[in-house]
């Protein structure tokens, strides 16, 4: 199994608008950070997690044109804002994306986004919607979800399995309860938000984060979701073995 990280900013990205890089070396390519999003693969099946405002830029540079699946964590607009350029994923592959999500956030993008669903004056649907349940296969993953606390919502944690390999992915949470507990033991890799330092309603704090590595043990970690005052070199002086900084293009292969 193969994960990408194909952004690992916030919703903002790094630099803000205004080119404000905060903390930030803005010298440091790594610090680049579109919005969250990563990207699945094994034995030739592709799952795309969330289609960020910065989507199409994101599958350029992973040099990818298919997908087999997508799956959308919460409804929030650095998350699906990006869901447009699905289009062209179903140009290429000649039929509609299949797509994966929970009750509230399906209801969510169908509002938003109904043409891309059901088509519009004469344009096909470009995507086949359908349950993001607790368990289930695309191709030879094995998925699992649990539902994440998220501020006011809740989010989709992801676990995928295939080939040996576990990997973790816990984006947009505001805490961690025994479910999370359970979903997120025995990982090879755990991809996991942490916003800034400081405390924030909705996102997790770089010390919660810590905390919750010493409890879970995930063999490797990967922080994403960081916002400008979370400076790549800054972090990978101070973080302990086994976790540090994601970036977009980061990849880890089984």
């Amino acid at each position: 199994m193969k994960v990408r990280i194909l952004g690992s900013g916030t919703s903002s990205g790094v630099p803000r608008i205004g080119n404000d890089w905060g903390a930030c070396d803005p010298t440091e390519p790594r610090n680049f950070r579109t919005r969250s999003s990563i990207l699945v693969e094994h034995d030739g099946t592709r799952i795309l997690v969330d289609t960020s405002p910065d989507m199409r830029q994101q599958l350029l540079e992973a040099e990818v044109s298919t997908l087999d699946a997508v799956i959308w964590t919460h409804e929030h607009a650095d998350h699906v804002f990006g869901i447009d350029d699905l289009r062209q994923i179903y140009h290429t592959l000649g039929h509609p994306v299949r797509g994966y999500a929970r009750p509230r956030t399906a209801a969510a993008l169908r509002r938003q986004f109904g043409y891309v669903f059901e088509g519009n004056s004469g344009y096909p649907p470009t995507v086949d919607l359908g349950d993001l349940s607790d368990h289930f296969h695309v191709g030879a993953i094995k998925i699992t979800v649990v539902d994440q606390p998220h501020g006011s919502i809740t989010s989709a944690g992801l676990r995928f399995e295939a080939g040996g390999s576990v990997v973790g992915y816990a984006t947009d949470i505001s805490g961690m309860t025994d479910e999370m507990r359970d979903h997120y033991q025995h990982l090879d890799v755990w991809i996991v938000d942490v916003l800034r330092r400081k405390p924030h309603p909705t996102h997790p704090d770089l010390a919660t984060v810590l905390g919750w590595c010493t409890d879970l043990k995930p063999r490797r970690t990967a922080l994403v979701h960081m916002d400008q005052s979370m400076d790549y070199a800054g972090l990978c002086a101070e973080l302990p073995t086994g976790i540090e900084p994601g970036f977009d293009g980061w990849e880890w292969q089984a």
